[in-house]
């Protein structure tokens, strides 16, 4: 599939473009420690209301919010093309181009409208044809998407005879200022002389070719705003308008190319609402972009909803929620051989890490940094909001760091992990501060803890929330402490003075305990849940995106795993978009194929929009990127250090070719199948001259690989 397309115009904005007006909705990314011994000793002792009044008296951060992601404004193209009154109408995304269009006759006149984001000009550009000359007008605005809100959110807007430049301050004292052109070139072709008036604040085109550049750039990044704007928007007049449609196709397509999935036959034919893909590349590649080697472009990371935001009220503040959310939409950068789109969350990171620092101390005494559930662009490490199953979870920057040394597993990047390995430094720094002894003297655990907006009923069926070693604490500690000595070994660093505490810790963590139902506990005690079909699944978090449970080694967690789910299911779980794609990357963990097609088929009929964004609902963009994960884990699994072909693939899936996947240990595979068995050969791209065994479906072969370059594998030769 290359292509989305429709018959009608979008109903709304989750849908995307209207004929008569073309809308463009513009984005540019851009006193506690004293309480914390008595805290501790409620949570030991149960006594739940206590803790969490001392928490939001003392614990939750004031201001209780961040500021949140807000759309630079509108670009509305105004035709006076009455959808009724065209002909042929098709709206189309090219995925292989990167190109959305629009196309249909009106009143004898042939309209083409082209859309892209020029990555290497750093303009977004729109391209007019018509057959005859066409009038339309440009209006640049920034209003609130509540229809009764008649405000205008900007500072000014200028306008002279080829553009239009709006200036905006979202925020109070300090903000994050902006600014945004528009211009507008119009070709003169076959004769005809193509007109631009201003008519008030707008301009009113009347031409055959037009051409539409739009720059907009914040002082996040640029103290003059103004003249990197315009810097942007004279280079791209320089070029002609194949060139910039040239320079973009080829620097999206470098990217793009890599991963090809084909699943039985194409279905192009259909429009999209009938065939629902996944357009996983064209999103991350579109959303989350490596900046360049000094930093000096800070970049961003993808939010809740991408970059994709058309709310002066997003939900959730359309931030970096990192409990799972902002994790979730990099699960698949990696596998998909887009390891260079997480560069923006490593950006992301070190600057958490540097602001945390101050947390860490402040509020716990302890040395290196901590982050809670949620950050933005200014790498806020408070608890922020006031919700108590959420806001006071310091293991944040635990699961971030997991990031860096999976990378390094799939990369072998030796340079980044060298220049990323302090973070996670501080982060363990943190976490051997922060655990306590437990009641026993035994274990180490942490404390305050929780399981992520989870909430528990104990013994006497009291509802809690705070709790002492939550399973994903010590899942995610252990997970990076194991990292921090693998990091040590990669970088020849055995004399670092944090190795010793590091084992000790390690010895000392609890083991994850089985319940009463056979499932996982998600706390150290056999909790019951107030929520037993709860969207989050935390403390299966070993199993996926963690390793350390697994089918081979730990075969009684990874049954107590499925145990769980099936609890989770039979109680409604997986309601939302994100939610049931974290369940398709656990099914495939667990090798179940029927129950990943369950889920897929569930997550494109429920949570899928027709446009393929993923809803929540609301819209949110971590379920794109987290089904995206769970199809490529279906099809090739590495974590156990291994290669497992198609370990998880279901009958529906008869016939398939996968081209470009990427495997740990710097290996990048193409292979094909039929009747679920590998049919043709392997192809095995080694780039790093590792050692590993690749795995056959149902039992079959089993093949060393080893040296570098390009190593082909035997198939089944099935007519």
């Amino acid at each position: 599939m290359s292509e989305l397309w429709y018959r009608k115009p979008a109903s709304g904005w989750d849908e995307a473009l209207p004929v008569d007006t073309e809308l463009l909705q513009l984005n540019e990314d851009s006193v506690w420690y004293e309480h914390l011994p008595r805290l501790r000793d409620l949570i030991r002792k149960g006594a739940h209301a206590e803790a969490e009044q001392l928490v939001r008296r003392a614990f939750f951060a004031s201001p209780n919010g961040q500021r949140h992601y807000e759309p630079l404004g509108t670009l509305s193209l105004e035709f006076g093309h009455p959808y009724d009154r065209v002909k042929g109408y098709r709206r189309s995304l090219d995925l292989k181009e990167g190109i959305s269009h629009v196309q249909y006759e009106y009143e004898n006149i042939k309209v083409h409208r082209q859309l892209l984001a020029s990555h290497p000009d750093e303009v977004l550009a729109m391209r007019i044809e018509a057959s005859h000359p066409i009038e339309f007008l440009v209006r640049l605005s920034r209003l609130s998407e509540v229809e009764y809100e008649t405000n205008e959110f900007l500072d000014d807007l200028i306008v002279d005879n080829r553009s239009i430049t709006m200036h905006v301050t979202p925020g109070g004292k300090g903000s994050n200022s902006a600014s945004c052109m528009v211009a507008i070139r119009c070709d003169n072709s076959q004769g005809e002389a193509p007109t631009i008036a201003r008519v008030g604040q707008n301009l009113v085109v009347n031409a055959r070719k037009t051409l539409i550049l739009i720059s907009a750039q914040s002082t996040y990044r640029f103290k003059d705003i103004d003249k990197a704007v315009i810097a942007d928007i004279e280079r791209a007049l320089a070029l002609s308008t194949e060139n910039i449609w040239k320079r973009h196709i080829t620097d999206y397509q470098a990217l793009y190319d890599r991963l090809e999935l084909q699943l039985g036959s194409d279905a192009t034919h259909l429009p999209t609402e009938e065939r629902i893909l996944n357009a996983l590349d064209y999103l991350l590649i579109s959303c989350s972009r490596p900046g360049k080697e000094d930093g000096s472009d800070r970049v961003l990371p993808a939010t809740l909803q991408g970059i994709w935001n058309p709310s002066f009220h997003p939900p959730w503040g359309c931030r970096y929620t990192i409990n799972i959310n902002l994790e979730m939409n990099y699960w698949s950068a990696n596998v998909g051989n887009l390891s260079e789109c997480e560069q923006p969350l490593f950006a992301l990171l070190e600057r958490v890490a540097a602001a945390g620092t101050e947390t860490a101390r402040k509020m716990y005494g302890c040395r290196g940094w901590t982050v809670h559930h949620n950050t933005d662009i200014w790498a806020d490490t408070a608890p922020v909001d006031r919700w108590m199953p959420a806001t006071p979870w310091p293991l944040g920057g635990a699961w971030l760091c997991f990031h860096i040394w999976d990378h390094y597993r799939f990369t072998g990047d030796r340079a980044l992990l060298a220049r990323m390995f302090p973070v996670l430094r501080g982060c363990v720094e943190f976490l051997l501060d922060f655990l306590v002894d437990d009641a026993t003297g035994k274990y180490k655990v942490t404390n305050p803890s929780i399981s992520p907006e989870n909430t528990f009923l104990d013994e006497n069926g009291n509802p809690g929330v705070l709790c002492e070693g939550s399973t994903i604490d010590i899942q995610l500690i252990r997970a990076l402490l194991n990292a921090f000595i693998s990091g040590i070994t990669v970088l020849d660093l055995a004399d670092d003075e944090l190795l010793p505490s590091v084992h000790e810790t390690l010895s000392r963590l609890p083991p994850m305990r089985i319940g009463s139902a056979g499932q996982l506990q998600e706390w150290m005690a056999d909790y019951g849940e107030a929520e037993p079909g709860h969207r989050h699944v935390s403390h299966l978090w070993a199993l996926y995106p963690g390793w350390d449970i697994n089918l081979g080694t730990t075969p009684d967690l990874a049954k107590a795993c499925a145990i769980t789910i099936q609890r989770r299911q039979a109680a409604g779980g997986g309601h939302t978009g994100w939610s049931r794609a974290w369940l398709l990357c656990l099914h495939a963990r667990l090798g179940a194929a029927d129950e990943c097609a369950k889920h897929l088929e569930l997550l494109l009929a429920q949570s899928t929009l027709p446009n393929l964004l993923d809803t929540h609902p609301p819209f949110q963009i971590d379920g794109n990127f987290g089904a995206g994960a769970g199809i490529l884990e279906m099809l090739v699994q590495s974590h156990e250090g291994v290669i497992r072909l198609l370990p998880a693939c279901p009958d529906e899936w008869r016939t398939g070719k996968i081209r470009g996947v990427r495997a740990r240990g710097g290996f990048e595979l193409d292979f094909g199948w039929k009747e679920g068995e590998i049919w043709g050969p392997v192809i095995v791209k080694s780039e790093l001259g590792l050692r590993t065994v690749i795995y056959y479906p149902h039992n079959g072969l089993q093949k060393v690989v080893e040296g570098s370059g390009v190593i082909i594998l035997p198939g089944e030769d099935i007519n």
